[in-house]
């Protein structure tokens, strides 16, 4: 299996990634820092290191193996983020790299999360499209043994209230 272990709820973000009036998609990704931490926690802080290429449009990430006394790499390839161009290409390139070792690989086993609008506060937006300020926070999640997703809890942090709940026998409620 995977060296790296299971990423905790308070290590996993919350992001809309669809809006109407009836409610909300949320999507589940870790940052860059979320990485590094798990990095640091299991090979150390030596044993690691990134390298970005192509203007940080990839990341390579490589663990130094003690074994064979050589450090051995996997990269990928990110894009760009609506505030910091550069800045979120360079994160989102050591984000996949770190995918590629195994680091967060669970959130591709997240289900779909949908929000329906009277556990949210969905809005009017400037350009006239629905529009929602709330935040969201994986309060639980549970694995299964294949390292999926097996349970899932997430928190309206504006409302205090817990809008979404799913497990692998049912659906959201």
């Amino acid at each position: 299996m995977n060296m790296f272990r299971l990423l905790r709820a308070d290590e996993i973000d919350c992001r809309i990634s669809q809006i109407s009036e009836k409610g909300l998609t949320l999507l589940l990704y870790k940052d860059a820092r979320c990485d590094m931490n798990i990095l640091d926690e299991t090979v150390g802080p030596y044993n690691w290191k990134r390298e970005h290429s192509r203007e940080n449009a990839n990341c390579t990430v490589s663990l130094y193996d003690e074994a064979h006394d050589q450090w051995i790499s996997k990269e990928d390839t990110g894009t760009e983020s609506n505030t910091e161009a550069q800045k979120g290409l360079a994160s989102d390139s050591f984000k996949r790299a770190c995918f590629n070792w195994g680091i967060g690989r669970e959130l591709y086993s997240s289900p779909f999360i949908w929000i329906p609008a009277e556990k949210c506060n969905i809005v009017q937006g400037k350009n006239g499209k629905p529009a929602c300020f709330d935040r969201f926070v994986v309060e639980k999640i549970a694995y299964n043994d294949q390292q999926e997703i097996s349970g899932l809890a997430i928190m309206n942090t504006k409302t205090g209230k817990r809008c979404f709940v799913w497990t692998n026998e049912s659906k959201n409620s």
